[in-house]
């Protein structure tokens, strides 16, 4: 049985019912219309370089996010029921650096700015199932 490996992720509003999780868009060469961009959230094996990529991008005025620990497995999960990608960063691999533009809209919004509006295209039991599921993990 292969052990699940704990794995560090940028979350955005944490604790809150506004959270968000931080992805990068990457292009999709099997989509219609080409160009097609898709969601994809990094995994990084050591906290040190996810706090890192954190303030990288805490310099590029983008809200801080907060480094949280979890398993890989359940976020492989949550970007499958999404339709998200995932990359592994491993400890002992190359810097990995934002990208240089940010989007100006995201799906959730910082805590002092939000409206009562949902973050994500998912209904209120599936984002309480998967948010039990990740904090059931802490």
């Amino acid at each position: 049985m292969i052990t699940p490996m704990r794995v560090f992720v940028l979350i955005f509003n944490a604790g809150t019912d506004n959270e968000g999780i931080h992805t990068i868009q990457i292009n999709d060469p099997g989509a219609t219309p080409s160009g097609a961009l898709r969601n994809k959230i990094l995994m990084f094996e050591s906290e040190d370089d996810a706090t890192r990529f954190a303030l990288m991008l805490e310099a590029q005025d983008f809200v801080a996010p907060t480094v949280e620990g979890i398993d890989s497995e359940e976020i492989k999960e949550f970007c499958e029921s999404a339709g998200y990608d995932w990359e592994i960063i491993p400890e002992d691999g190359n810097l990995v650096l934002p990208p240089e533009i940010n989007l100006e809209k995201t799906d959730w919004q910082p805590e002092e700015q939000r409206q009562d509006r949902p973050t994500m295209e998912m209904s209120d039991s599936e984002l309480e199932r998967i948010r039990r599921r990740l904090e059931g993990l802490l």
